[in-house]
Parts: structure tokens; C-alpha cells; sequence
């Protein structure tokens, strides 16, 4: 009887092992099935760029890595500009929920808050724009822009990212070699830069991308600035200019912005919300590469088939950018507490990670003059 009760006991122990093994499974394989029936996020989106400038392509770089990391889960979906609103509009366009995200610059919201031109237009106080994204990263300027758009009621989560290269004075009828010869074009250009080329004599008008060649060509600018070797040429500047003069402060620091209405992205996982932070990141890095050989091809396409001529903005003009910058932000400062507080920061970061790099990273005009100067070795080797 004791063998029997045992054998009988030992039976209803494995059922009951087996049937709550048999329960856990189904309940791990039904967890998976809820989110699936609940079906993808999806999000539509819009740049502030023309789909055919590399621009565009950045912002379906970022969707395209945040859709592949989330296996579809989220899908973004990323419009060319004026496909729902103006590229101008896309903050308001965001903030109310007309819009799930975007890509775009802080710069274009400077008529909103003029601090948001700290982000990138400027000399960032000798940094690049990859130190300004360290800045705002690791040196407070993310608390900073959360709060800058809390005070102007703005319902999105940004993240910048994508450092640019220092951008070109602009495209001009004629190379300039002084700063008296702004004085008096019809200019293009955007943000704390209207200000500053206003302050050089300049009658500025802020155009999105899609519009200025055609501006330009009608007569209505005299000269414009907008980025880099690649979205110029395909915008069509080689066709209304041939002289572009290369380097300015007025845009030293740039990066892109990725922007989610604060609501949609608030109601996303955490494990959702935790790609997408990588993805910001992975995608920042990405654009940089893919900026250097694009715009580097597109530089010397200019030269050899668009016959465009390429000069050095003057050192005087340069220091001139700077002395009428330093007035412009001190006026700022004086009218906005916010912007004096974000400026501080910035400075404070600046010196102590300009003073780094000045002192480590080596000039790299030596071995490219070594390399690829008029007695350079580089074929030798």
C-alpha cells in the first residue's frame, strides 16, 4: 500500500509540475501576442528639408535605424518640407500633435525663443560642433532646453545631434574681401545670423531651404548662405552663382534636431524610449561619416563640372563677425535671462574643453601640406 500511495503521489506531483510549467509557457507565449494585437506605433513625421537634399536623407537615416532597432514596433514614417506644414512651422506643428516628430534645426524656432539659436548658430565660443553636443550632453544643455521649451509652452521632447562642419559664408556675385562688401546685399541667412550680418549691413531675409536659389535667381537676394558642398549643389547654387567663399563664424557649431511631441513619445515603453535615445546617438555618429565623404565629393564636383571658384572668407571678416556677434549676444542677454543663462554655460564648458583641445589635438595643416601640398609625398608612397 505504501509503494502504491507513493507511486500515486508521485504521479499528481509531476501533473501538477507539468501543468504549471504548461501555464507559465502559455502565459509567456500570450504576453508577446497582447503586444502584437495592439498592432505597431506609428508616427508620421516631416523634415524641414526638400526630399531631395541630403538633409531629408539624414532624417530617413534616424527613422530607419529606430524602425530596424525596434524590429516594427515603432514605424516613423519622415515627409519632405511643406508635405502638412511650412518648414518653419514644424515646432507649432509638433507641439500640437499635427505632427507625431521632425527633424529639423533649433535655429528655425529663433522668432519663438531667441535662445534657441545657441544651438549651433554661432562661433560656440571656439567650439565645434561636436563639442557643443558634449556641451549639451554632459555640460548641462539638455536640462537647459527642456526648460527653454517649457517656457514657451512647447509640447515636445528634442534631442540634438549630427554635428555639422563649419558652413560657408555664402554664395556671392563676387568673392568678398572685406566686411564693408556685406553692406547693403539682400542676404540669407537664419537665427542669432540675421542679427549679425543685419549688424553688418546686410538686408536679411530667413528663407527655408527649397526657396533661396529661386530668390536668387528672381533677383529678390544678392547672396545666401545655407550649409554644406552636397544639399547646395543639389538645391541648384552652381546654377544662379559660380563664387562661394568658404568658412564663417556665424555658423560654426551646428547640429541637426530630432523632435518628438512630448505626449506620444511620454506614452512609448521605457525599452521603446531607450532605442530610440541610441538611435539619436548611432545616427549622430553616422551622419558625421556619411557628411565627410558625400560633401567631400560634391566639393570637388563644383570645382571640376560646375565650374563654381571657392575662396577663403578674409581673417578681417572673420574677427569682424566675431566683435559684431559678441554685441548682438550681449544684447540678447540683456533682454532674456534665459539666453544669459544658457550663454554662461556654454562659455564655462567652452573654455575649460576649447583650452583641452587647443593644448592636445595636434594641427593637421602640417601633414596635410606634407601629404597633399605642392611637393607633397603621398604618391611616393
Amino acid at each position: 500500500m505504501k509503494r502504491t500511495r507513493s507511486r500515486v503521489e508521485g504521479k499528481t506531483s509531476r501533473r501538477k509540475f507539468l501543468s504549471g510549467a504548461a501555464m507559465a509557457g502559455a502565459a509567456m507565449m500570450a504576453a508577446p501576442s497582447v503586444v502584437k494585437a495592439q498592432g505597431p506605433v506609428n508616427m508620421r513625421w516631416q523634415s524641414t528639408w526638400p526630399s531631395k537634399d541630403i538633409f531629408h536623407e539624414f532624417a530617413l537615416d534616424f527613422a530607419k535605424k529606430v524602425n530596424d532597432m525596434t524590429g516594427g514596433d515603432l514605424k516613423i514614417e519622415v515627409l519632405p518640407a511643406g508635405a502638412v506644414v511650412p518648414a518653419f512651422g514644424l515646432l507649432d506643428a509638433v507641439s500640437q500633435g499635427t505632427l507625431d516628430g521632425g527633424h529639423g534645426v533649433l535655429v528655425y524656432h529663433y522668432g519663438k525663443q531667441t535662445a534657441l539659436a545657441l544651438w549651433g548658430s554661432g562661433p560656440g565660443f571656439a567650439m565645434d560642433a561636436n563639442m557643443l553636443l558634449a556641451w549639451h550632453k554632459y555640460g548641462g544643455g539638455k536640462e537647459l532646453l527642456a526648460k527653454l521649451y517649457e517656457s514657451i509652452g512647447a509640447n515636445v521632447v528634442s534631442f540634438p545631434y549630427g554635428p555639422m562642419p563649419t558652413q560657408p559664408l555664402g554664395w556671392f556675385k563676387k568673392p568678398v574681401a572685406k566686411a564693408e562688401d556685406i553692406r547693403g546685399l539682400k542676404f540669407r541667412t537664419v537665427g542669432i545670423s540675421i542679427d549679425v550680418f543685419t549688424a553688418l549691413g546686410a538686408a536679411v531675409n530667413a528663407l527655408p531651404a527649397g526657396e533661396i536659389v529661386a530668390a536668387l535667381d528672381r533677383g529678390l537676394l544678392d547672396a545666401a548662405e545655407f550649409n554644406n558642398a552636397s544639399s547646395d549643389r543639389v538645391l541648384g547654387f552652381p546654377d544662379v552663382s559660380k563664387i562661394c567663399m568658404l568658412q564663417g563664424y556665424h555658423q560654426n557649431a551646428e547640429q541637426f534636431e530630432i523632435m518628438f511631441n512630448k505626449t506620444k513619445y511620454d506614452g512609448l515603453p521605457d525599452q521603446m524610449k531607450a532605442i530610440i535615445n541610441n538611435a539619436v546617438e548611432a545616427a549622430s555618429q553616422d551622419m558625421a561619416w556619411k557628411a565627410i565623404d558625400r560633401y567631400s565629393k560634391d566639393y570637388v564636383e563644383m570645382q571640376t563640372t560646375d565650374k563654381v571658384k571657392f575662396y577663403k572668407t578674409p581673417e578681417a571678416l572673420l574677427k569682424k563677425q566675431l566683435e559684431v556677434y559678441d554685441e548682438v549676444v550681449k544684447t540678447k542677454a540683456r533682454e532674456n535671462p534665459l539666453f544669459k543663462e544658457i550663454l554662461q554655460s556654454q562659455i564655462a564648458f567652452a573654455e575649460r574643453a576649447t583650452r583641452w583641445e587647443q593644448d592636445t589635438v595636434v594641427g593637421r595643416r602640417l601633414a596635410f601640406d606634407h601629404y597633399f601640398g605642392p611637393n607633397g609625398v603621398a604618391k611616393e608612397l
